[in-house]
């Protein structure tokens, strides 16, 4: 019985620091809350991308994505992106010809970070005819989607919690997206 009970706190105590991360000096971090399934862990490239990162911090800080639902995921015929920061998906019909086009009403030109479009990269959504028209719709590649290269601004990247992501469906809500500080 008390190899039972240690196992079960040694196992319990794993998964807590499985779903804990703790930032590095000098590193920007936030942690993204989604009902019912988890949290993952997005590392921003402040010094690549610094418009768009300071948008998305400053969105953070003001509780914008809180609530909000992912209107967009994109797993058939092969995995491709989910995606959230349409304020319209907070109580809107996600079926509706206007989700997707919502925003904060602050248009963020594109950044060249350097990056690529793939496996878990993070980019600024924007409409495919103005990529100088980005606002607070993010999404979060599930593969590779090197064609996307220089039309969407890469402005981090998954560093834990990809799992989480991959499960991730149309109409999950953002319970809350916070900043984490070292």
């Amino acid at each position: 019985m008390r190899f039972l009970a240690l196992f079960i706190l040694i196992g319990a105590t794993f998964s807590a620091k499985a779903q804990s991360y703790r930032p590095k000096a000098g590193e920007t971090v936030l942690k993204v809350d989604i009902e019912g399934r988890g949290s993952y862990y997005i590392s921003l490239f402040v010094k690549e991308a610094p418009k768009t990162t300071a948008h998305i911090l400053k969105l953070v800080k003001a509780k914008f994505y809180d609530g909000l639902r992912y209107h967009k995921v994109e797993k058939s015929p092969r995995p491709f992106l989910v995606q959230v920061g349409d304020p319209l998906s907070k109580k809107g019909n996600l079926e509706a010809d206007n989700m997707g086009s919502g925003g904060s009403g602050t248009k963020i030109p594109f950044e060249d970070s350097g990056y690529s479009n793939m496996v878990g990269m993070v980019g600024l959504a924007a409409p495919p005819t103005n990529r100088d028209a980005g606002d607070s719709q993010f999404y979060v590649l599930l593969d590779s989607a090197r064609f996307l290269n220089g039309n969407y601004t890469i402005f981090g990247k998954v560093i834990q919690g990809m799992e989480i992501v991959k499960k991730i469906e149309r109409g999950d809500r953002v319970t809350a997206i916070t900043l984490l500080v070292p």
